[in-house]
Parts: structure tokens; sequence; C-alpha cells
């Protein structure tokens, strides 16, 4: 086997949904931009290139709701899922393991592997951010994505406001306002409830060959076991 077709094979998974991002994001984009011009048309205004709607505070807001929201999904499940658990779920740890686990079930410090990281095998300061580092980056990009979302919809707003002669708004009292909240808490409700139907789902339903999913032909009891 060649490397490249080596190497693709090892990484399908992400190359895969790399490239659905990217097909997505540039389909969201014409999309977009054909529905905000033709609002621009209904408001008797002038229609813009795809450049600049890609630049756009209304580009930006439909981008960074979406991404903020998927990442609070996946940081709150990748917390919760240290302390709480649902018996019968592949996703779930077992129902007396909760909590953070000893250092040797971890594999960290003295417990260390010759293969382990070494942020995991030297102890101290940095084996504590590593232990918490999926948690740490996943949180940071999600703040991130909400305020590039909270500055651009606020632009956007602000926008409109003018567009109907009216007073803009400040970037405080933006962030308390119903479209603000209304943008973000629409898109949470979503990936609450995908996540929790996931999460119990499997309980009941299979998928076979899946890492998601228990072997078929396990107990619909069984936590914490992956086919």
């Amino acid at each position: 086997m060649s490397r490249v077709r080596r190497f693709l094979r090892s990484n399908s998974l992400s190359l895969v949904f790399g490239g659905l991002f990217l097909g997505a994001l540039v389909g969201q984009a014409f999309a977009g931009l054909a529905e905000f011009n033709n609002q621009q048309v209904a408001d008797g205004l002038a229609t813009v290139t795809f450049g600049r709607y890609v630049t756009s505070a209304d580009f930006a807001v439909d981008v960074a709701e979406n991404w903020q929201s998927e990442y609070l999904q996946f940081l709150l499940y990748i917390v919760l899922t240290v302390w709480l658990v649902q018996r019968g779920s592949p996703e779930s740890k077992k129902l007396d393991e909760q909590g953070r686990e000893s250092d040797e079930k971890q594999k960290l410090g003295p417990f260390a592997g010759p293969d382990s990281p070494r942020w995991a095998r030297v102890g101290g300061w940095r084996t504590k951010i590593y232990s918490s580092s999926l948690g740490l980056v996943m949180g940071s990009v999600f703040l991130a994505c909400w305020l590039v979302q909270s500055v651009a919809g606020w632009s956007a707003f602000n926008e409109q406001q003018l567009k109907q002669l009216q007073d803009p708004q400040s970037w405080v009292g933006y962030v308390g306002s119903a479209d603000f909240w209304s943008r973000s808490l629409q898109n949470w409700q979503s990936e609450f409830l995908a996540v929790g139907s996931m999460a119990v789902l499997s309980i009941y339903l299979r998928e076979r060959g899946s890492p998601e999913s228990k072997p078929v032909g396990t107990s619909h009891a069984s936590t914490s076991i992956e086919g």
C-alpha cells in the first residue's frame, strides 16, 4: 500500500468530515449571498458581491453562532460525562466509575507507559493542565466563537437599525438583547436535544460496527460497552 493510500485510510474520518465541513460552508456562503441580495433588492438597495458578503457581519454571525453551539455541546458532554452516568448507554462510563479516576487507571506519572504523552508522565502543573486539556480547548473555542458572534451580530444588528432610521445600540446593550439570546438559545436547545437523544437512543438501538453503538447482541442494561 502506498504512503498516500495509507495516509488516506488512516485519516479517512477526519478527511471526510473536513471535506463535508468545507462543502457545507461554501454552500452556506452561496445560499446566504442569494438570500442577502434578495433582501437588498426588496429594500431597494444595491446587491453585494460574493467577496463582500463572506467578509460581512451577516455571514460572520451566521457561522459563529453555529460553531459556538457545537463546541458548547461537546464541552458540556466531555465535562458532564466525567461525573454523570446513564445506565445502558455506550456514551456513559460504568455506573460505579464517576469522577476523575485514579492516576493508575489514567496512566499518569509513575503509572505512565513508555508511549504515553510527555505531559502525562512529567507530573506537576503540566500533567494537571494536560489532564483537562480537551475541555480547556473546547471551552476556549466556544468562548472565542461566542465573542465573534456577539461582535458580528452587534454589527449586523446596527446595520439593520440604521437602515430603519433607528439609533444603533452599544455592544453591551446588544449582548443583553433578545436578538442575541434568541440566536444563541435556538442553537443550544437543538444541540442539547441531539446529545441527549444519542445517549438515550443508544441504550435500545444499534448500528453494527459503529464505535458509538453497543454490539448488536448486547443487552440494553449493559453500560459503557462499545462495538
